[in-house]
């Protein structure tokens, strides 16, 4: 595989059953494994290039979070996914991006609006150079500075906890993404300089509903919603 694919990045890093769970939870969500799909541990773990434990792990926590099930003599396989479910990931993202926006829009300085402005900039030249791994930090690092402003730390917790879902990747590698995420990123910080909070809260939450819309559409090319993929 290429050197930036997910597996490669796994192989760098620790925490290896974490990276498991990320690696299978982004092939749900893609459709990249159908709903009723076996995942076979030994299988997946020659694939990843890892032991059998870390891949046992990260299915515990795919059970857990409803995304895998266990099924009598199938170990596991890929739990349904449907359009409403995507929907409300969206959604609750959202809603809690569009409360720290406006938390935000009344403790933000012009030390935090140099540093949104920064992170946006590193962003821009993450995609004009097409570094797909370059954009997936630097769309992390622009939502950490923004969310670490608003000192709402635990709303942002539970924000990081629901954007595990998101297929990061698949964004990353679409220039037209990019094209929104920049004006988004813009947009907010334009709010922010005129103090308006709601022009704010709407600014973030154009980015997490064009994120629903890709998704859709690009599940909508896929054999998800098919009735024998339940």
């Amino acid at each position: 595989m290429a050197s930036d694919s997910p597996v490669a990045q796994l192989r760098r890093r620790p925490q290896l059953s974490e990276e498991v769970a990320a690696i299978l939870r982004h092939q749900i969500m893609t459709a990249g494994l159908l709903p009723g799909a076996p995942i076979r541990m030994d299988e997946t773990a020659v694939e990843l290039g890892v032991s059998v434990t870390p891949v046992r792990e990260a299915l515990l926590t795919l059970r857990g979070e409803g995304m895998v099930e266990s099924a009598p003599h199938r170990g596991y396989v890929v739990a349904a996914l449907s359009r409403t479910d995507v929907e409300d990931i969206f959604w609750l993202q959202g809603e809690a991006a569009a409360k720290i926006a406006r938390r935000t829009a009344g403790l933000i300085d012009d030390d935090g609006l140099a540093a949104l402005a920064d992170a946006n900039d590193r962003l821009r030249r993450a995609l004009d150079a097409r570094d797909v791994p370059g954009i997936t930090d630097a769309e992390f690092a622009f939502h950490r500075t923004h969310n670490r402003i608003s000192e709402s730390h635990k709303l942002a917790w539970f924000l990081l906890s629901a954007t595990r879902y998101t297929p990061h990747q698949m964004y990353a590698a679409d220039p037209a993404w990019g094209e929104v995420a920049l004006d988004s990123h813009e947009r907010l910080i334009e709010a922010y300089r005129a103090g308006d909070a709601e022009a704010a809260a709407a600014a973030i939450r154009l980015q997490f509903d064009d994120g629903a819309r890709r998704l859709i559409t690009h599940l909508d090319t896929t054999a998800i919603w098919a009735p024998q993929a339940h």
